[in-house]
């Protein structure tokens, strides 16, 4: 596996020597800010329904409680499971609902081919459609400068078993995700995986491989639970090996540390507040809530479908913090 991630980093760096950064338009001027204004907190989130929802149906306690999610700035998910028009509708919802706040849209796609190989949040598009999709996704959002953080997983899960045979395919397709979202003015993200899943080095081998060179950065601990400092001193090693790219981290349930499980695990908690840290001094640019805390890892634990909103996990997670 070392001996193939070698060959892999070794065809990436001379690819970018060949195309040159100036072919690549950048995602943002380094002297812009990637977050300007505020986060965006989304009004049409799960949360804000069931919150809704359980108000007016009486429940006050639950309400509350769910009430503390849906009031912090999240990611909004963009992936296979909305027809093209809804696609549009979705994109524009949330570009309005974001001016009206001043605040800075950070989305995710997840719609790679065989997207985690066949685990619990399977699907995905063909890599012709894949490319497609970030065309019309890059053309909806062109202007917002967005920060897009591009399929969870991706690379971390290449040096699985049940991912044999699949680098020759993601890696090509995730490198022109980053360039069609680049010259839309986004800021883009790759998967820097989380610190217990593969060695700094090994992690920044994926992504060189994927074209990290081009890309503004990476972010770590997507839909996991690792400590805040736990993943920032991870993160800092693997910026250290692609070029000091800056980097975010996911906080939305990490408050206890990792418990023991990553699919729905009893006695996580809430994170931190969802902040930006951009300075001129460090790398981590932002905590973010990018996994949405009551939607579920998968049908594990007693939890619904991955997505599906989980809500007596929802409630311990506050409960927990």
């Amino acid at each position: 596996m070392h001996k193939l991630i070698a060959v892999l980093v070794s065809v990436a760096v001379a690819a970018t020597v060949l195309v040159g950064a100036a072919q690549v338009p950048p995602a943002r001027a380094d002297a812009v800010p990637v977050f300007p204004g505020r986060l965006y907190v989304d009004p049409y989130s799960d949360a804000r329904k069931v919150a809704d929802q359980l108000a007016a149906g009486g429940d006050a306690r639950a309400s509350a409680l769910v009430d503390t999610i849906a009031d912090q700035p999240t990611a909004v998910w963009l992936g296979d499971w909305y027809s093209p028009a809804l696609l549009l509708t979705v994109i524009q919802r949330h570009i309005r609902a974001a001016a009206a706040q001043n605040a800075t849209l950070v989305f995710v796609t997840y719609a790679i081919p065989n997207r985690d190989c066949g685990g619990y949040s399977s699907g995905g598009f063909s890599p012709d459609q894949y490319l497609a999709w970030n065309r019309t996704v890059a053309d909806a959002l062109a202007g917002t400068h967005a920060a897009v953080l591009i399929e969870p997983d991706s690379l971390s899960m290449l040096s699985s078993a049940k991912c044999a045979g699949e680098a020759d395919i993601r890696l090509p397709l995730i490198r022109s995700a980053v360039q069609i979202l680049n010259a839309a003015g986004l800021t883009t993200y790759l998967d820097g995986g989380n610190a217990r899943w593969l060695t700094p080095a090994v992690q920044a081998s994926w992504l060189i491989a994927a074209g990290i060179g081009e890309a503004h950065g990476f972010y770590t601990n997507v839909s996991n639970f690792d400590a805040t400092q736990t993943e920032r001193d991870y993160a800092g090693k693997v910026s250290s090996r692609v070029g000091w790219k800056n980097f975010v981290i996911d906080v939305s349930r990490n408050g206890n540390g990792w418990t023991g499980t990553w699919c729905n695990p009893p006695g996580a908690a809430l994170g931190q507040n969802p902040q930006i840290t951009e300075s001129p001094t460090i790398k981590l640019e932002a905590l973010l809530w990018v996994k949405h805390p009551g939607a579920s890892d998968g049908e594990c634990d007693g939890g619904p479908p991955a997505g599906a909103w989980f809500q007596s996990a929802a409630e311990a997670l506050v409960l927990g913090r």
